[in-house]
């Protein structure tokens, strides 16, 4: 599979779905064009979005990452707009299916992905199939509650998705950053309180990559609960393989210490053995991969 061309642009959360759907199919055109293609030539149109959603009705329904976004009938906006077969998958199933065909899961017939970047997710392949539930919710495990407390994901205190994602580093870098002011500790990456709303898990990844105590100590919590997640998921459906993208591929030195350390102690043996635990193998492609993979999947 080879990607074409591609393009990007900021999700503006202030303006309504209208001109977000507006704009990537402005891009669509450009992109075609460009290319010298007509929307004849095209076969169907993939959507990878973060959930929850309705697959049967094809609409997105108020994903907390996505504010506004409420019952928005994103495949019915594409079909007529181009005239085009359209699918929509949750992300985290979008891209368990692209590390599968295309990826580090090739060849594997129980793999698990997780996604770990705006939010924090899972996409399913058991037996060599999608296994996406009842509803089309499988795999929402960053809505498992941890703590009673916490940083909160997906509405939820204590939630593993905020411990998991860069939102939910950015509010653990809060919380250990304003104890340290407090205490009239010196934080190299963040100087004052009036900076602590600039901080996510970019600038953090930075300090502790250059040394930083404080930023190392943000990681390894979020490391220690990225490891409860792996040994519950390894015990519970006994994968192959754990794909992980995004933050846990750009930042692995800094997350996996702490979190194999939790695996080799809570995770059963046998099942640990047998699984392997790696950085998504299309990098920074993946969410191209992602919404080919779900034009693709019937």
């Amino acid at each position: 599979m080879v990607i074409v061309d591609k393009t990007v642009f900021p999700t503006d959360t202030n303006r309504d779905p209208d001109y977000t759907l507006g704009k990537i199919a402005e891009h669509i055109d450009v992109l075609l064009d460009k290319n010298n293609l007509s929307v004849g030539k095209l076969q169907a149109v993939g959507i990878s979005c973060g959930g929850p959603l309705d697959l049967e009705r094809g609409v997105i329904m108020s994903p907390p990452n996505l504010p506004g976004w409420d019952n928005v009938p994103v495949v019915q906006y594409f079909e007529e707009r181009l005239g085009l077969k359209t699918r929509l998958q949750n992300d985290a199933n979008a891209s368990a299916l692209a590390e599968w065909w295309f990826g580090a899961a090739k060849g594997c017939s129980n793999v698990i992905f997780l996604t770990f970047g705006t939010g924090f997710g899972a996409g399913l392949i058991l037996n060599g199939r999608l296994y996406a539930g009842t509803s089309g919710m499988a795999g929402e495990v960053g809505h498992i509650r941890m703590e009673a407390f916490g940083p909160v994901g997906y509405g939820k205190a204590g939630a593993l998705e905020g411990f998991c994602s860069g939102g939910g580093i950015a509010q653990l870098a809060r919380m250990k950053v304003l104890e340290k002011l407090q205490r009239g500790e010196r934080v190299s990456f963040c100087p004052g309180m009036d900076r602590l709303h600039e901080l996510d898990a970019i600038t953090v990844a930075e300090a502790a990559q250059a040394g930083d105590a404080t930023a190392r100590e943000i990681y390894m919590i979020s490391g220690l609960y990225l490891g409860k997640a792996l040994a519950f998921l390894i015990d519970m459906l006994n994968p192959q393989m754990i794909v992980i993208g995004s933050i846990f591929a750009r930042s692995y030195d800094l997350l996996w210490p702490s979190a194999e350390k939790v695996i080799h102690t809570e995770s059963l043996i046998h099942s640990c053995k047998v699984c392997r635990i790696v950085p998504a193998g299309l990098g920074e492609d993946l969410g191209y991969y992602a919404a080919l993979a779900a034009a693709l999947y019937e």
